[in-house]
């Protein structure tokens, strides 16, 4: 996770989390959400940020623990023929898309570093499917207003992609997914951004001597990559008919009223999500897709973010489930074989400030708890896949710039709460509703005078957006609680 500090103690050879426990009546073959962050401290910073899911997705990998982090690590991994093969196809890649061009480097320019960065897709059963290899070039070392300006690319909502799965559900959309391969390097920089980049580690370009090179095309890691993909992306999606949201700008719907034939597309950067009324319309989009850059097809959406999404469409039901990231997340905190418990949190205790260490000794006990990495990894699994913890890991999460061992033992609570309820599915269409919100507010008044807004939206009776936070201002009744609580849930069905 970039700019987070990492754990000494993450082995070099982890174990893989077992496969997902698929309900019995399945076939066995197989930033918006609103976030939890309420700590007065860099965890505020997060709850608005456009880039949340980025993070948090970032701290899946993290938390399963599955990718080397250098090269050298991959080379002292057993799979290391794996990642060599992904690392010849990254330089095949990047040579066929023209990405740089050798030249000399001028006096007294800014050349940016390289590194290698693996990742380890996986499957809907947990096992790795592809293992990739991207050249990442540090982009830290880049000047703003010299070497970039805007650096804006917006991805998907959580939220967006909940909508979007429920009313394919509802409306007996086809769910397919695709991948473009490396999308960053689709994205062309301008004439006026004139950026040189040392050669890649330990596979320079032969004969290049001491040359540079002179980047053409986006790379992975650049500040301004992920705008040059999206605006490339969505000139794509233009010239094929699509129209860009007017609430989502990562999501673009194509529609042939006469027809009434419907095509709705999300994009999470390079991961796509279709939803079209009939197989030809599918097809055709990929196709599409094909003559600008180059796709995986990926089929029929099963994996999707590290969800699991499984369609019973004789019942009419979709279900999704983070049991993989889970299982992961209670190996990696030394918490699988917990005992699970009924409740996320327990219902007498009262975490406040004053629970904070307040001496050097019990600063010293605290300081090697991680429980930042903990609070962060229980909120990707709230944000994805379960509104049932929401209320307790924001709680937890007020006390990240000072925690105390109360907080901790709370924190570990959660943990132990998904043990006991990892086999639960989010499910939509058990009941057949309309769009449904619900909203309240706790009155209590905490330490700080700050009531405690929730709301949930649900489509056929399962939840797609769910947000609990404190309310900005502080308020000087229950009852005027309650009216900015709904006010506030009340705007964001008009956006």
């Amino acid at each position: 996770m970039e700019g987070v500090g990492v754990s000494s103690a993450r082995r070099s050879n982890p174990s893989i989390a077992t496969g997902l426990q698929l309900p019995g009546r399945f076939d066995e073959e197989v930033e918006e959400t609103g976030g939890v962050w309420a700590a007065k401290s860099a965890f505020a910073a997060l709850e608005e940020s456009e880039w949340l899911e980025h993070i948090l997705t970032a701290e899946t990998a993290e938390a399963e623990a599955l990718e080397p982090r250098t090269l050298a690590e991959a080379k002292r991994h057993p799979d290391w023929p794996l990642w060599e093969n992904a690392i010849a196809k990254e330089l095949a890649t990047l040579k066929t898309a023209g990405t740089w061009r050798l030249e000399e480097s001028p006096p007294r320019a800014n050349i940016i570093g390289s590194k290698w960065v693996f990742k380890a897709k996986k499957d809907a059963a947990g096992n790795i499917a592809r293992y990739k290899a991207h050249l990442v070039a540090q982009g830290f070392s880049q000047i703003g207003g010299v070497d970039y300006d805007d650096t804006y690319a917006p991805i998907a909502k959580l939220a967006s992609s909940h909508t979007l799965i429920a009313m394919a559900n509802r409306l007996h959309l086809i769910l397919h997914q695709v991948d473009i391969k490396g999308a960053y390097l689709n994205g062309v920089l301008r004439e006026d951004e004139v950026l040189y980049m040392q050669q890649p580690p330990r596979y320079p370009t032969p004969g290049a001597g001491k040359r540079v090179l002179r980047l053409q095309k986006a790379l992975y890691g650049l500040k301004q990559a992920g705008r040059r993909w999206y605006q490339t992306f969505s000139t794509i999606l233009s010239t094929l008919g699509f129209t860009q949201c007017s609430v989502d700008q990562a999501v673009y719907h194509k529609m042939n009223a006469v027809a009434r034939k419907l095509t709705v597309i999300t994009v999470h950067v390079d991961d796509c999500t279709i939803a079209a009324s009939v197989p030809c319309l599918v097809d055709d989009l990929k196709a599409g897709l094909s003559k600008h850059v180059e796709v995986t097809d990926l089929g029929e959406l099963h994996w999707m973010l590290g969800i699991e999404v499984k369609r019973d469409r004789a019942a009419s039901t979709i279900h999704l489930s983070q049991r993989a990231y889970i299982d992961a997340i209670l190996k990696r905190f030394n918490l699988a074989d917990t005992k699970p418990l009924s409740t996320p949190m327990d219902v007498q205790a009262r975490l406040t400030s004053e629970q904070a260490p307040a001496s050097m000794a019990k600063f010293a006990a605290m300081r090697d708890v991680p429980y930042h990495k903990a609070v962060g990894a229980l909120n990707w699994a709230t944000l994805a896949t379960c509104p049932d913890i929401l209320f307790a890991v924001s709680t937890v999460a007020r006390f990240a710039s000072n925690p105390g061992p109360a907080h901790w033992e709370a924190v570990k609570r959660i943990f132990c709460y998904l043990a006991g309820s990892r086999d639960l599915w989010l499910l939509y269409g058990e009941a057949c509703h309309a769009l449904i919100g619900y909203t309240d507010a706790d009155g209590s008044m905490a330490e700080d005078r700050h009531a405690i807004l929730g709301y949930a939206f649900l489509i056929d009776g399962g939840a797609m957006s769910w947000s609990s936070k404190w309310q900005e201002i502080v308020s000087l009744s229950t009852t005027e609680s309650e009216y900015v609580c709904y006010i506030r849930t009340k705007t964001l069905t008009h956006r």
